[in-house]
Formats: structure tokens, C-alpha cells, sequence
């Protein structure tokens, strides 16, 4: 994954009032932290941070200007509004040259497994332990003719060079099952109620 420089802003008003000042500046307000160094809050420019993650996605690695500095920093949290739908709020951890990192990297399916079957994907990421500036955007795993009772583990994916497995070896990603029946998909509707069930009668009525 490629380096995007963005422009930070040091910020020196907190709280919620500052933040909505913040953002409709056109700003995102941000936290840098990592490496015991105190936290710094910072300001974001919103449109194209936006477009770093639609492009990136959430494990953006960020050159921050910072006036006469620059620091490399791993975007960790963004939080979104839960209706508006636009980014409140930043996370960044900091990050080194060469320094290995954790992150969650989505696992794509491709292929088309053999007919007559259900393909059931468990797992959409994976953990992994890479170097800071070699995150891939994704691992995957081809499930072309795959039979019926295939499963694939996390130890069997293919992970890029260099690369380390966090998550279980035997966790289950992929699982390839025997699609159901028109017959059995039809007795397993619950007709439970369908019917009308009569009240029995109390021994006051006629």
C-alpha cells in the first residue's frame, strides 16, 4: 500500500463545540499517538482524507505534514457518523520505517466452486503482522471448481511476502457445502402456525 501525504493541522480547542468548529471548517479532528509520545490532536483536511480511505481503506498509511515536520502514521479507527454517514473522528497510530504492525486485512473469495454446492465465507479478515509500509489491501483465496466438504483454514491462504499470521492456523475462512434440495429447503419452512389451531372448548360453553 502506497504512502498519502495529507497536510495536519496542530489543534488547540477540544470538546465537542471545537469539534463541530472543526469540521465544518472542512477539517477531521484527529488524535497521533504511539510510541509513549504524548497524544497529539490534530486536524484533518476531510475531502481528501475521505478519498484516502475509499481508496486505501482503513489501513491508510499517512505522511502528515506538520509545518517543518512529517510523521509516518497508520490510520487504526475512523469513526463515522451513524446516520450522515461522514467521518467525526480519526485515530492515527504512529508508525517507523521498518516497524512491524498489526492489522486486519479483508480476505476476497474468488472463483466459482463446483455445482451444486454453498459456498460459506466465515471469516472476512484475517489478522496480520506486517511492515508498516507494506500492508496489502487484501488476501485471496480461489474457490474455482472447488467439491463439496472443501474447507479452508488460515493456514492454508497464501500471504504476501513477508507477511505473518496472527489470527488461529485453524480458524475456518472458506467452507464448501452441499447446496440443499428443492425438497429439503421445502421442509424446513417452519408451518408452524400456518394452520388454524381450535381452542378447546371450556365446559361453560355449549
Amino acid at each position: 500500500m502506497s504512502e498519502v501525504r495529507l497536510a495536519a493541522e496542530q489543534r488547540t480547542e477540544f470538546g465537542k463545540g471545537a469539534a463541530r468548529r472543526t469540521r465544518r471548517a472542512g477539517r477531521i479532528p484527529a488524535v497521533l499517538y504511539g510510541h509513549g509520545s504524548e497524544p497529539k490532536h490534530l486536524s484533518l483536511p476531510a475531502l481528501e482524507f475521505a478519498r484516502v480511505v475509499r481508496e486505501h481503506g482503513h489501513n491508510a498509511v499517512l505522511t502528515l505534514d506538520l509545518g517543518s515536520d512529517s510523521e509516518l502514521a497508520l490510520t487504526k479507527t475512523v469513526t463515522t457518523h451513524p446516520l450522515k454517514n461522514y467521518i467525526e473522528h480519526v485515530d492515527l497510530l504512529l508508525v517507523k520505517r521498518g516497524e512491524k504492525v498489526t492489522v486486519d486485512v479483508p480476505v476476497h473469495v474468488t472463483g466459482d466452486a463446483a455445482s451444486g454446492t454453498l459456498v460459506n465465507q466465515e471469516l472476512t479478515t484475517i489478522q496480520l503482522e506486517v511492515e508498516a509500509l507494506h500492508i496489502p489491501e487484501g488476501v485471496e483465496v480461489s474457490i474455482e471448481d472447488a467439491a463439496v466438504g472443501t474447507q479452508i483454514h488460515a493456514s492454508d491462504l497464501t500471504l504476501p511476502k513477508g507477511a505473518v499470521l496472527v489470527t488461529d492456523a485453524e480458524a475456518l475462512v472458506v467452507a464448501v457445502n452441499a447446496a440443499p434440495t428443492a425438497e429439503q429447503m421445502e421442509g424446513e419452512i417452519d408451518l408452524e402456525g400456518a394452520g388454524v389451531v381450535e381452542e378447546p372448548k371450556s365446559e361453560t360453553e355449549d
